[in-house]
């Protein structure tokens, strides 16, 4: 196989000591807890987090650390900003709460974008809600295990310390949440005020050692929505960050470490930036499967008997919107993170990798799917989201 098609400025997320992976592996260790074999993060190590009774994660789903560096700048946010970290690959919430929940690099979890194939279901799923990509019911309403279908070792239940899991009321009991909380006590909320309330509540009152995940997601879907350099965004952004400064207010003296992290940043596009599948019948002809992965970061599923049709198709038509890897070597090279690979790993991100240039995105359809557009996207190597920014605050 050789590559269509070299990259231009890429990011790669840094798993040898400075990526949420290794976050994660700093926490794990800071809370007593068994590690996976990463390396801890370089500007947090566990030494620090073990001084502290509490210690509280919050993931702002979005917030790349660019995009706090300029929106968010004079801010409570800001003024606690320690550096930033790379996210995993692909740069989206389903690898990476996956990687929060686990601790695991997306090598080892498996979980490799929005929509994923698992070969075991014999369909194509959205992973975050479970369900089918043509739609119906989620696998647990369908009678599903879908603890055992993922088959993962909850973060929480390798802690010396009392968990919670602070997420919002429509996803705080979903099936990947329940299949992921193991021993941590989940909590639900409505309201971004909610939100800090119960995380100040659970440090405020715990008389052993506790570890806080709470989530906040409304930033990205304001991002998608309307991009992440609107007015909405920005205003958001500055809720979230006075929401912020009275949370610490609130619990001061609590003997508490304050981590804020995203999963992923945003990057803008724009409708002229968008290729559609349907525009390519001879590409589309050479595939077996709809397109997985993400918009930004495509898995491509082949005909055996097609594949140097599709790598001269690419070459030839897509070349300046996307860059051409075979899928194996992306785990070679550990786009996927380092070590030993899930056993479907490969099953799960097809021959191909179309990693999208600049800001273009790629798009299929199913039949009758109900289409929509985003103007803010994410799952690519771009800076604006990959890095994310590492905000520490002690109370």
């Amino acid at each position: 196989m050789h590559f269509v098609n070299q990259p231009g400025a890429m990011s790669r997320p840094d798993y040898q000591d400075g990526s949420i992976v290794n976050l994660m592996a700093s926490l794990i260790l800071g809370l007593g807890g068994v590690p996976h074999g990463y390396a801890p993060l370089r500007e947090l190590k566990p030494e620090r987090l073990q001084r502290y009774r509490n210690i509280v994660l919050l993931v702002i789903d979005g917030l790349g650390h660019q995009y706090l560096t300029r929106a968010g700048a004079g801010g409570t946010l800001h003024a606690h900003l320690q550096g930033r970290i790379t996210s995993v690959f692909p740069t989206t919430t389903t690898t990476a709460i996956t990687t929060f929940y686990t601790g695991l690099a997306p090598r080892q979890h498996g979980l490799t974008g929005w929509h994923t194939w698992f070969r075991e279901l014999g369909c194509v799923l959205k992973v975050l809600p479970t369900r089918p990509r043509y739609g119906g019911t989620s696998l647990g309403e369908a009678g599903i295990d879908v603890e055992r279908l993922f088959d993962h070792e909850p973060v929480f239940d390798r802690l010396s310390a009392n968990s919670h899991v602070i997420a919002p009321q429509h996803i705080a009991h979903s099936d990947f949440n329940l299949a992921h909380r193991g021993r941590a006590e989940v909590c639900d909320y409505q309201t971004l005020e909610q939100m800090f309330e119960l995380v100040a509540g659970v440090v405020c009152t715990a008389r052993e050692r506790s570890y806080v995940y709470a989530y906040w997601p409304d930033l990205d879907r304001i991002s998608h929505e309307h991009g992440s350099t609107s007015d909405e965004a920005h205003s958001h952004l500055a809720g979230i960050d006075a929401g912020f400064a009275r949370f610490l207010d609130r619990i001061t003296g609590s003997d508490t470490l304050v981590v804020v992290t995203a999963d992923h940043g945003i990057i803008d596009t724009a409708r002229e930036r968008v290729i559609n599948l349907e525009s390519h019948p001879q590409l589309a002809e050479t595939l077996v499967l709809p397109l997985c992965g993400e918009p930004r970061v495509a898995y491509c599923y082949v005909h055996p008997d097609r594949r140097q049709d599709f790598e001269h198709y690419v070459s030839q038509e897509l070349a300046p919107y996307a860059t051409l890897r075979s899928s194996r070597e992306l785990v070679v090279r550990n786009y996927f993170g380092p070590g030993v690979s899930h056993p479907r790993l490969y099953e799960r991100i097809g021959d191909y990798t179309l990693i999208m240039k600049d800001n273009f995105v790629i798009k299929d359809w199913l039949l009758d799917e109900q289409r929509y557009s985003q103007v803010g996207v994410h799952g690519g190597l771009s800076e604006q989201e990959m890095y994310v920014p590492l905000v520490v605050a002690s109370c």
